[in-house]
């Protein structure tokens, strides 16, 4: 049996979350939300109002860095995953921060408003669940920068070819530097 854990994480409201698991001789089952422990774990997450789920084919291929205007509960449904975050707050005390997090089922990361999240597959096949406090809309407020900008490039642990848009989106490639967008 595992428990119910948090940590903090070096941004200002990034929350490392260990859900509650028990394993038997089947396998596991894993707790993905439980409103009361998160209550009794002082973590607010408000209420959910859209789940996604990603399956990322390629071993090393990353998406991100994005922050829109919700919070976001992020975990590894299937595989691992190098989580990278970056506080995009000018009002934050810990503004332009960078964080990763290794993430494998079982635990969880909360993301503020505000905080550009990112991952890299580190297994074929992974797949990453994101809950969400508002429905996700194109049109919604947020930014996004490149994942190749030097503020994160070293987080990610596989190399890979971003010219390769199995291992990088068009659109993740060609997105501005975060000085940019958060001058």
């Amino acid at each position: 049996m595992i428990d119910f854990t948090t940590r903090t994480a070096a941004i200002d409201g990034l929350v490392v979350i260990t859900m509650k698991q028990a394993s038997d001789d089947r396998g596991t089952v894993r707790e993905l939300f439980r409103r009361s422990a998160f209550d009794a774990g002082g973590v607010d997450f408000g209420r959910i109002e859209q789940v996604n789920l990603t399956e990322t084919h390629e071993r090393g291929a990353v998406r991100g860095m994005h922050a829109e205007s919700m919070t976001k509960l992020v975990t590894v449904a299937h595989g691992r995953a190098r989580g990278v975050y970056v506080d995009a707050r000018p009002e934050s005390p810990t503004f332009g921060v960078v964080d990763d997090v290794d993430l494998e089922p079982g635990v969880q990361v909360l993301v503020p408003t505000g905080v550009a999240n990112g991952f890299q597959a580190l297994t074929s096949g992974t797949q990453y669940a994101y809950c969400f406090d508002h429905e996700w809309s194109r049109t919604m407020p947020g930014l996004a920068f490149s994942p190749l900008d030097p503020l994160v490039a070293d987080h990610w642990p596989l190399e890979f070819d971003a010219a390769d848009q199995r291992f990088l989106s068009t659109k993740d490639h060609d997105a501005p530097i975060f000085a940019a967008v958060c001058p």
